[in-house]
Formats: C-alpha cells, structure tokens, sequence
C-alpha cells in the first residue's frame, strides 16, 4: 500500500454523495456536439476571444477604409451581419450554459446537504454514545469509590484485629478462635 493510496480512497468517499449527479457534469449532452458547444460558450468570455474579435474589427475596418479593398464599404453591413450572427448562436449557448450550470449547482448543493446532514447525524450518535460511556465512567468512578472505602473499612478492621491478636499474645491471653 503507497502513501498516495488513502489520499485517493478518501477522495473518492468524499465524492460519494456527487455520484448521483454525475449526469449533469456536460451541460451540452456527452457527445461530440456537446463537447465543442461547450467549448465555444466557453471560450466567449474568454481575453483571447475579445481581444481576438477586436483585432478582427479593426483589421475589418481599416482594410474597407483605406480602400485597399471595398467588400465591405462603410456602413460595414457585411460586419453588422456577422455581429447579428455570432449574437444568435452565442445567446442561446451562453444561456444553455448558465440553465445547466444552475441545475448541476442545485444539484451539487443537495448533494452537499445531504453530506452535511449525515455529518450532523453522526455527530449526534457520537455525542449520545460519549454521554453514554461518560455515564457509564461515573457509575464506575462511583463504585469503584465505594470498593475503595469498603476496603479501607475492612482493612482498618483487619489492623485492629491484628493489633488485638498481637496485644493478646503478647499478654499471654487467650484469642478466641473465629
């Protein structure tokens, strides 16, 4: 057994209440669609998609400016398209994304409220369980004062008793036999 093998069976019981929901981690379907829509709503809000679409903008702009070319001249309403575009199919993906995104979130809080209910019900059969042995340790503290103080008693007994054999032997008396 490695170092690193209770590290990793702790992991997977800790992710034991997730498993249940493990269906909603894609939010766009398992399959190659899925994957790459995914992956587009993903990269809009990305520096390297803004900076990227800027880029491309201003490279737009100043290449129909500058009369280098006019495939776009300038109310730019070949641009204009393609922003009405890009907006059509990145809403409804930025919103499948967020609607997803709410359900695996609801659905990882349940999970942890459940984990933290179990957690609070095993700390209540611990706190039972320690108030039981607690009263149980009194009950033995108790008696186990009471043993003492019974054998104090009948070794103070056992004392005089011998003192009194001993005093009688020494005197020459007699000792009752017991």
């Amino acid at each position: 057994m490695s170092d690193h093998e209770p590290i990793s069976k702790a992991f997977q019981n800790f992710t034991r209440f997730h498993a249940p929901h493990i269906h909603l981690n894609s939010p766009f379907g398992n399959g190659w669609f899925g994957n790459k829509a995914e992956g587009f709503a993903r990269f809009f809000g990305t520096p390297i998609f803004l900076i990227g679409q800027t880029a491309i903008v201003c490279v737009w702009i100043a290449i129909n400016l500058a009369g280098l070319t006019q495939f776009d001249p300038y109310p730019f309403i070949l641009l204009n398209l393609a922003f009405s575009l890009q907006a059509a199919y990145a809403a409804p993906l930025i919103l499948l994304a967020q609607t997803r995104q709410a359900d695996r979130d609801k659905a990882h809080l349940e999970a942890d409220a459940h984990h933290r209910e179990a957690i609070a019900q095993v700390s209540e059969e611990r706190q039972t369980l320690m108030k039981e042995q607690t009263d149980l340790l009194v009950i033995m503290l108790r008696q186990n004062t009471e043993l003492t103080e019974t054998i104090k008693i009948i070794s103070e007994k056992l004392a005089r008793l011998t003192t009194d054999v001993h005093e009688k032997l020494i005197l020459g008396e007699p000792v009752p036999p017991n």
